[in-house]
């Protein structure tokens, strides 16, 4: 149940936050805007509002499947290390089982991950202005979808090509992982009332917020890495790889560089991380209640 429910969490949070993941993706990967409402307004000026959600139906899968593989890697893993550890799965796990366990979803997150990762971004950064915005005959865009994109990058770049950025995506999810499952579970306890056995909907929803906001600002600088590193096609060959492409973005554009888009990714990292949880939350407890009454 853990990986069923993670897989509606994680579908159903992408909903919620891909628009202004498609903002965040330009602004880190694209000088030409000045901040978040210039890119906002300029995506809706030339591509209206599908211009937000470019690649989102391959996301929706992608993250559903991650999301599900997340939350059963985690949560079945530290039921392991604590029936090694203390002799029952279901023993309070210290929060060093809770990270380590976190970690490991986390790189197990980025097999499934980078291909769709790659496909998403390189969508989201095509320019295809909307017909109602041009009086000319558009070009046919390289990317027509998802899959396309998928099958193009295969042909073109080979099969490494699909996990362009693994390095750079392998140190993000691995760490914000971490602080992400260790974060969530120290709310819950905290926020807990002595004698509750589980953490009220409410507490849930905020631990959730605060735990994605926690794990995107500490995953920031890597989330840009990756994003430079998975845009660059095969007749660019901009960076060489991860330090080759941290030296380079921190040359020329400063340290800052590496925080481009952290504002975006915690306002948008709340409101999907409660959806998460409490749609996680929702349908185990419905279906141990289910499955009780039976």
């Amino acid at each position: 149940m853990d990986f069923i429910a993670g897989a509606i969490g994680g579908g159903l949070s992408t909903a919620v936050g891909y628009p202004l993941d498609t903002v965040k993706v330009r602004i880190q990967t694209e000088k030409r805007y000045k901040g978040f409402w210039h890119c906002v307004q300029e995506t809706y000026r030339t591509e209206k509002i599908w211009g937000f959600y470019k690649g989102v139906s391959a996301s929706v899968l992608a993250v559903s499947a991650v999301s599900s593989v997340s939350f059963g890697t985690y949560k079945n893993f530290l039921c392991t290390i604590c029936k090694l550890r203390y002799g029952a799965a279901d023993a309070k796990p210290s929060k060093l089982d809770v990270s380590l366990a976190g970690a490991v979803a986390g790189a197990v997150r980025v097999v499934l991950t980078n291909p769709s990762e790659v496909a998403k971004v390189r969508m989201q950064t095509q320019r295809n202005p909307h017909p109602s915005v041009t009086s000319q005959t558009a070009s046919k865009p390289k990317y027509q979808g998802s899959l396309h994109c998928l099958k193009v990058i295969t042909k073109e770049e080979g099969f490494g090509g699909l996990y362009k950025g693994c390095s750079a995506l392998l140190c993000r999810d691995c760490s914000a992982s971490a602080i992400y499952f260790l974060s969530y579970s120290a709310l819950c306890d905290w926020l807990t009332p002595a004698g509750k056995s589980k953490p009220g909907f409410l507490v849930v929803l905020l631990s959730g917020g605060f735990a994605g906001v926690l794990a995107w600002g500490l995953a920031t600088p890597m989330d840009v890495i990756k994003s430079r590193m998975q845009i660059d096609e095969s007749d660019q060959h901009k960076y060489k790889g991860l330090i080759h492409c941290v030296r380079e973005s921190v040359k020329k554009e400063g340290a800052k560089v590496l925080f481009k888009g952290l504002g975006l990714n915690c306002i948008r990292a709340f409101p999907v991380n409660m959806v998460v949880f409490v749609t996680y939350e929702a349908v185990l407890r419905f279906t141990d209640h289910y499955i009780s009454k039976k």
